[in-house]
Formats: structure tokens, C-alpha cells, sequence
């Protein structure tokens, strides 16, 4: 049964793959064959010390031996100030070369290190995906008078009063670049509503007047309309955004010899644009680009709708998973494990699913804080990472620790995460069997393949008391001896002659075994 479960799984994929067949299935089907891990390489308190770029430079190397083959860099143009994560962007063509906002570089570092950092990466065999955020723009250099009415907060197509005039921070020249790459300038037209009235210091939801002015759609229908989200919010109807949004991808994308993109905030812009920018951006680099988009949103059926309305040309983060570890982290040992697949996107369509455990959102502190507590983390990984489904993305915050003072920090849990990573790179290969069948302890086996010697594994996982499960692992491992990757169990399994074998696991805990 369970082989049959398997090549059905198979059968099912491969038919959509030939269904939705584009650029982003094969970047996909080539990182699981090699068991491609992405690595988000920024959490939100990183220093603003400018030398992150550096960080990442001299770190390569080592991404590379422990199985990271792309890393997520953060937006690396300038933001509203030099401590800005880049989340507030507002010069998407300054990498930290222009005198803008009081500074040269960013929060990270200079453009030159960036290209540095990214030469390493390359060198050493890991593709880089930059980040986007074009939602919004936000630090701009002057105001301009616009008429807008006021909109509800919790819903945006109701209209709270009457036409008036505001003073907008909608103008954008980048004086300091002085029309380097573009000289596009932004001005209220390219934009579909604010929060700010500078003349009042008023703080409300305003949407512009003017001709063709409406909050684009089709996005979420959150609020009502969730077009706005913060700062100005840029207009994807407007012909003139369309074609600049285009040039600088294509430059982005080229100036950083990018290999993808991570989409921010996608639920709030146009979902066909985003899929016609994404195809002009392939066509005019010649490139695949990979590209996941995160659609934040603990509901499979949205995320679901939007990968349709996308085209499927891209993936998106596994935001429904992510929700079932933080439940499952916070349930004191009482969450039935078997649900830990349940509504997810890598259930449902693993093609297209980038899993993770937390990211710089997630985090204590954060927007959307959710995060997964840090004894159960190692269990979340082991699911990712050893698992045949989905495209794994490593947290920067996990692995090497936050910065966020006492009451947001997460401690660096590399030690605990490398043996996991070892295991993706070296050992979670060949058919799957899965033991989801227990509300305390579920595991699962790979029985290895030819094309890595020594490869296959058994994973075991639970959030409650420890204990063990009889686990398939293959006819051909009969007589080997299987030990523990991560030491935290002593126990030696022998794989008896039908390829079963009795595996271990602590309490709380997650064991993996590999062959001796």
C-alpha cells in the first residue's frame, strides 16, 4: 500500500507538471533531485552595521558544505533610512551606492559588497534570489496636493466622506542618483491611496480621485479590498507604473545576476500583473528565475486561488504549515500529530510549496508574530528537510540567532539544525513511506537510491512522551546497522531481512537514523 501510495503521488505530480508546465516546475524537479535547501539570510534586528554583505561573503563557503544551494538575500536597496530592513522601500535602482537618505549604503552594506557576496555565492555553487517590494513606496521627498476621499479601515470599498485635499508624500526624484539607470519620476498619479494627510498630520485611510482611480483588483478581498497596506500604495493599473516596473525587474534581475525572486506582499497587488511582470522579466533575462511569492495567509484556498490566477507560474511559501507547527509548538504536548499535514499547500500541491519554519515576520516582535517555540523547531525542520515534498527555506534567526534584545531573541539552534541538514544533503533520498498515523509520534523513512551511496533514513518525531514504530526502510538495507544523525538517541536498529526496523525516539524530541 504504502508503494502504491507513492507512485500514485507520482503519477499525480508529473500529470501537473505537464499541465501547468513552465520555467518554475524544472527549477523545482532540479532542486529536489539534488535536494535543493533555500536559506533566508537576514532576520528583522540584524545590526545596522553595514557589514552583513561581508557576513554573507566570508559565509559561502560553509553554506555550501552544509547543503544550502540558494539563498534569499534581504531588499537591498535604499529604504526610508539607512536602519530600514528594506521593507520601506524607496529607491528600488540604489543597492547602496548613492548619498540618499542620509546614507550611501543600506542597513547591509555597499552595492560593491553585495556584488562581492553574491560573486562568492556563485563561485561556490548557490544561487541567489533577490527579494521585491513593489507594493509601496515609502520616504518620499515631497508632498503634493491630491484630492481623496477617506475610506473604512475594515472595509475599503466604503467611502467614510466627501471629496477633499490633502497634502500627499507621493513625490519621488532621487536627486541623488540624478537619472542613473532610470529617470523615471514618481509622481500621485502612480499611486492609488495613502495614510497621511501632511497638511492635517492626520492619519487616515485615503483613497486618490482622479481619472481611472480605484483600488486595483484582483487582490485579497480582506477589508473588503486589501490593495492598501502601507505608505503609498502603487497603482498596477496605471500603464506608465506597468512599464517601469518592468525595466527596473529586468535590471534588477541583471545587475545582480539574480537566479529568482521572493514576491512580498502579493495578496496586495494585482495578481495578473504579477504574473505578466514575472513573464516579461523571464523573457527579457533569459532565465528561468524561480520565484516564490508570499501570500500571507493561514487559508489553503487563497493561497490555492492565487497560484491559479497567477497562471502557476510560481510558488508560494507553505504559510498554512507554518501555522501548524506554531499550534503545535504551543500545545503543551496535547496536539494531535496526525494533523500536522492537514490544509497545507505541500499536501495539496507540493510542486509548488516553499516550507519553512519562521521567518523575519514570525519572529518575536514582528507584524505577524507566530513563532514556532524553539524546542520544537528541530522537529519542524526534520519535516522539511527530510521529507520528499516541498522546497525547504532555512531561517538566518534559527540558525544563527536574533538580535532582538531579551524579550524577542531566539537562540541560535545551528548545532541542533546541521546534523538535519546533513541528513537533506547526504541521506533523504529514494521512495518514501509514510507512519502519520499517531497523535504523539509520527515518522517516516527514504530507502535511498543508487545515485547516493549510503543514502536513506528514517525520521521520527513527537511532541509528546517517547517511545518507537516498526518502519519500512527497504529490503535492499536488510542487515545494515542505523544509527541516530542528530545523538539524540543511543539506539542501534537493525534492519531485519524484510527491511523493517524498530526505531527510537525521546520525548519532545526528533531522532534521525541513518546507516552506520
Amino acid at each position: 500500500m504504502k508503494r502504491k501510495k507513492f507512485l500514485t503521488h507520482w503519477i499525480t505530480t508529473f500529470v501537473a507538471l505537464i499541465l501547468f508546465a513552465t520555467p518554475i516546475q524544472t527549477s523545482f524537479v532540479q532542486a529536489a533531485s539534488a535536494n535543493g535547501t533555500m536559506m533566508q539570510y537576514f532576520e528583522w534586528y540584524l545590526p545596522n552595521d553595514g557589514n552583513h554583505w561581508n557576513r554573507l561573503n566570508a559565509d559561502a563557503n560553509h553554506l555550501k558544505n552544509v547543503g544550502i544551494t540558494a539563498v534569499w538575500i534581504p531588499p537591498a536597496y535604499k529604504g526610508t533610512s539607512q536602519s530600514d530592513v528594506g521593507y520601506g522601500a524607496y529607491d528600488l535602482y540604489d543597492l547602496g551606492e548613492f548619498n540618499q537618505k542620509g546614507t550611501v549604503r543600506t542597513k547591509y552594506g555597499t552595492k560593491n559588497e553585495l556584488k562581492q557576496a553574491i560573486s562568492s555565492l556563485k563561485q561556490n555553487g548557490i544561487n541567489v534570489y533577490g527579494d521585491v517590494v513593489m507594493n509601496h513606496k515609502g520616504g518620499a521627498d515631497y508632498t503634493e496636493t491630491v484630492t481623496a476621499v477617506e475610506v473604512d479601515w475594515n472595509n475599503r470599498n466604503q467611502e467614510t466622506s466627501g471629496e477633499y485635499t490633502i497634502e500627499a508624500w507621493t513625490g519621488f526624484n532621487f536627486a541623488g542618483r540624478n537619472n542613473q539607470y532610470s529617470d523615471f519620476k514618481w509622481r500621485w498619479y502612480h499611486f492609488d491611496g495613502t495614510d497621511w494627510d501632511e497638511s492635517r498630520s492626520l492619519n487616515r485611510l485615503y483613497k486618490f480621485r482622479g481619472i481611472g482611480k480605484a483600488w486595483d483588483w484582483e487582490v485579497s478581498s480582506e477589508n473588503g479590498n486589501y490593495d492598501y497596506l502601507m505608505f503609498a500604495d502603487v497603482d498596477f493599473d496605471h500603464p506608465e507604473v506597468q512599464q517601469e516596473m518592468k525595466n527596473w525587474g529586468t535590471w534588477y534581475a541583471n545587475e545582480l545576476n539574480l537566479d529568482g525572486f521572493r514576491l512580498d506582499a502579493v495578496k496586495h497587488i494585482k495578481f495578473s500583473y504579477l504574473q505578466d511582470w514575472l513573464t516579461t522579466i523571464r523573457q527579457n533575462t533569459g532565465k528561468e528565475m524561480f520565484t516564490v511569492a508570499e501570500y500571507w495567509k493561514n487559508d489553503l484556498g487563497e493561497i490555492q486561488n492565487y497560484l491559479a490566477k497567477t497562471g502557476y507560474t510560481h510558488s508560494a511559501f507553505d504559510v498554512p504549515l507554518h501555522y501548524n507547527f506554531h499550534e503545535a509548538s504551543n500545545s503543551g504536548g496535547y496536539y494531535d500529530m496526525r494533523n500536522i499535514l492537514n490544509g497545507t499547500l505541500v499536501q495539496s500541491n507540493p510542486v509548488k510549496a516553499v516550507t519553512f519554519v519562521d521567518n523575519h515576520d514570525s519572529q518575536p516582535g514582528q507584524s505577524l508574530e507566530s513563532f514556532v517555540q524553539s524546542w520544537f523547531k528541530p522537529l519542524a525542520y526534520a519535516f522539511i528537510l527530510t521529507r520528499e515534498e516541498g522546497y525547504p527555506s532555512l531561517f538566518y534567526g534559527d540558525y544563527y540567532g536574533t538580535n532582538g534584545g531579551t524579550a524577542n531573541e531566539i537562540p541560535a539552534l545551528r548545532d541542533e539544525l546541521d546534523p538535519l541538514l546533513q541528513a537533506r544533503k547526504d541521506y533523504a533520498y529514494g521512495t518514501q513511506h509514510d507512519y502519520i498515523d499517531h497523535w504523539d509520534i509520527i515518522g517516516w523513512t527514504r530507502e535511498g537510491d543508487g545515485s547516493h551511496p549510503n543514502s536513506g533514513l528514517a525520521t521520527l518525531i513527537t511532541d509528546g512522551p517517547g517511545g518507537y514504530k516498526w518502519m519500512y526502510v527497504g529490503k535492499q538495507n536488510a542487515g545494515e546497522t542505523w544509527i541516530d544523525i542528530t545523538g539524540n538517541s543511543s539506539h542501534q536498529v537493525t534492519i531485519n531481512n524484510d527491511g523493517w526496523g524498530q526505531f527510537y525516539v525521546n520525548g519532545g524530541s526528533v531522532s534521525v537514523y541513518i546507516q552506520q
